[in-house]
């Protein structure tokens, strides 16, 4: 395999440390991986780390890895990357040794988004172990889960040529919903292995680099226990319980201490790109996923069945 296989890790910059490691650890059930010097790392799984937290202002996606299948893979895509007239620098040994990979090129998007390939993503020393979870997170040849990017008004054929064209994804779909008279939503949605999509992009109304991150569990009570979490903890949310057409993720959406989103869902689709058919469709959710205001409305107004 010459292009990606899977997304390793994120980077986060935020302003928050404490509040961070509490809603990853606390509320989501992550496991902290290692203190750095300016953060620190969490895990999802067996490897060193899936999430690695910075301390900074900018409270946005700050790098993706993305890992390929071996030393050989990489030299390809780098030379394909360069051939295409696109900047493509090597790591030293100081930043494979923060991110824990045997060989990392650094390079960037057509939005500007550090992207880093890499091979060798290392295990733990350690099994994981969520304090909060009852199975655990889906990860494996999948990868860590999916991002929704902004698109900052780069046309769809620019970042297609780079992510399709170069880095070797292929598209799952796209959904063209139109939310109000004029407001159109216009997502498309990208895979590099069985997981519905790794990668989405879509122009939305958000100053950030990043709409969300999915973390996706094995256990469906663990949705259910981490959405009573963040409302005891009143973590603000974006959407309530709902599902995607598409991914046929069962999943709610709960906003970070950065302003971005966390996906927390259970039960993605794996497709088969033998068998698998692009489709166009018109609703972004099957069920639910409504505004939390709208859904305490709905409550408040209803009759109290008590009473009757």
């Amino acid at each position: 395999m010459s292009g990606v296989k899977e997304l390793g890790y994120v980077v986060y910059e935020v302003s928050d440390l404490a509040a961070w490691e509490r809603f990853a650890v606390d509320l989501l059930g992550m496991q902290i991986g290692a203190r750095t010097g300016d953060g620190f790392t969490l895990r999802t799984d067996e490897k060193a780390h899936r999430w690695i937290v910075t301390g900074g202002p900018a409270d946005d996606l700050a790098a993706t890895g993305y890992e390929v299948s071996d030393a050989a893979a990489l030299d390809a895509l780098a030379e394909k990357l360069r051939g295409a007239g696109i900047e493509v620098t090597e790591g030293d040994a100081a930043l494979a040794a923060a991110r824990q990979v045997e060989r990392i090129f650094v390079t960037t998007d057509p939005m500007g988004n550090r992207i880093e390939l890499v091979t060798g993503l290392a295990d733990a020393a350690t099994p994981f172990a969520s304090a909060k979870l009852l199975g655990g997170f889906v990860t494996g040849a999948g990868g860590a889960g999916h991002q929704v990017l902004l698109a900052q008004g780069v046309s769809r054929e620019t970042y297609l040529g780079f992510y399709v064209g170069l880095l070797g994804f292929k598209i799952s779909d796209t959904i063209v919903e139109e939310l109000a008279p004029g407001v159109v939503a216009d997502l498309i949605f990208l895979h590099c292995n069985g997981r519905h999509h790794t990668v989405a992009f879509g122009d939305l109304p958000s100053p950030k680099k990043t709409h969300h991150f999915m973390v996706e569990v094995t256990d469906i009570r663990d949705v259910g226990t981490a959405y009573d979490r963040c409302m005891d903890a009143r973590q603000p949310f974006e959407m309530t319980l709902g599902m995607h057409p598409n991914d046929h993720m069962f999943s709610f959406y709960v906003f970070t201490p950065s302003g971005f989103s966390v996906e927390y869902g259970w039960g993605g689709l794996i497709i088969d790109d033998a068998t698998w058919e692009v489709r166009t469709l018109d609703k972004l959710h099957s069920w639910g996923h409504r505004p939390p205001g709208a859904v305490a409305e709905l409550l408040a107004a209803a009759p109290d069945g008590a009473s009757r």
